[in-house]
């Protein structure tokens, strides 16, 4: 097969890109900028390759994709125009991920990229004369914040996370910013997204700040309040959604050490939704976690926190019409 070369180019997702001795390592924060999103890059979770994938034309009907041994088992999808994905099943160490059978003639191919791993990325291969370039994303530009719930480790596979199954059926260009304990409010993050080109941004706010006890009654809605208007510096009038936390079970009513509950929380968001509306912001929306996934579909959060495959997959078809809604993206392009 004929090697192709990959360069930044090639990633649609990430917010970085950096070469390392073995290939191009996609990140979800500025890698350069590391040492100021502490712990450790976001808790580790930065360098994990949640909604990143690499993006081509071509007219191969074989693919092959060749990375860094991988440090646990993982899923690669291809996906390509109109069709479903393809699932690589790899196991940890594995270095490759091959398609065959493509449909011939030109099309889009996207290899969506683990949602629970890091990787880095080496070359592609497509059978002997055929080509492959990278072809920009140009649908409108989604960034979403969250915690785990927006990571979706336990997706059945990386287009099978609500944030891309939501993004492939509103036709949106996601870059996922869905870090799995944290989602703390950063300052840094809030100041990422305020740099990030977007024509839309979700924030899905509150269940780390409830599980770890880190923000009480006191600050939790000025941290919301100041993460939002830090984003409004670069993006006055993009449409940004607030979204509370989804059904939570027992942590409904539980307080944590700070005496918050999800319940609360979830008042809290809305409330600072409510004041910045009435302070003028007509971009903000206040999206009801609890009408997107709400006790009814208890039985598809396994641990009473995390949904599982079906459950991710009940979120990202939801989303149109219960998180989107009437938004119109088409007036901030």
């Amino acid at each position: 097969m004929d090697r192709i070369s990959i360069t930044e180019a090639w990633f649609a997702g990430a917010v970085s890109v950096e070469r390392t001795a073995d290939g191009l390592k996609p990140w979800r924060i500025p890698y350069a900028d590391y040492p100021l999103y502490p712990p450790d890059g976001i808790g580790g979770k930065a360098e994990i390759a949640a909604g990143i994938r690499l993006r081509f034309r071509t007219d191969a009907t074989q693919v092959k994709l060749l990375f860094a041994p991988l440090m646990e088992a993982a899923q690669v999808d291809c996906h390509m125009e109109g069709t479903c994905a393809r699932t690589a099943d790899l196991a940890q160490g594995e270095t490759s991920a091959a398609w065959e059978g493509l449909p011939a003639g030109h099309k889009t191919v996207e290899l969506w990229l683990p949602q629970q791993v890091p990787i880095t990325i080496i070359a592609v291969y497509v059978e002997p004369g055929a080509y492959a370039e990278p072809e920009p994303d140009l649908r409108p530009r989604w960034v979403a914040y969250g915690s785990s719930i927006t990571q979706c480790v336990a997706a059945a596979g990386p287009t099978q996370t609500w944030p891309a199954i939501a993004a492939h059926a509103a036709g949106l260009n996601l870059t996922c910013l869905g870090y799995s304990g944290n989602c703390q409010l950063e300052t840094m993050v809030g100041r990422l997204i305020r740099d990030l080109p977007a024509d839309l941004i979700t924030l899905c706010l509150g269940i780390n700040v409830y599980g770890a006890a880190s923000l009480s009654a006191r600050t939790f809605r000025p941290a919301v309040i100041g993460m939002v208007q830090s984003i409004r510096e670069k993006h006055e009038d993009t449409p940004l959604v607030l979204i509370s936390p989804i059904y939570a079970s027992e942590r409904e009513d539980t307080p944590n050490k700070l005496d918050m509950t999800v319940r609360l929380i979830r008042e809290e968001i809305a409330e600072a939704a409510a004041l910045l509306q009435r302070r003028g912001d007509r971009a903000l929306h206040y999206r009801d976690g609890l009408a997107w996934f709400g006790v009814d579909d208890a039985a598809h959060l396994p641990d009473g926190l995390h949904p599982d495959a079906t459950g991710y997959r009940l979120m990202g078809e939801r989303f149109v019409e219960r998180i989107l809604g009437d938004i119109n993206l088409g007036s901030n392009r």
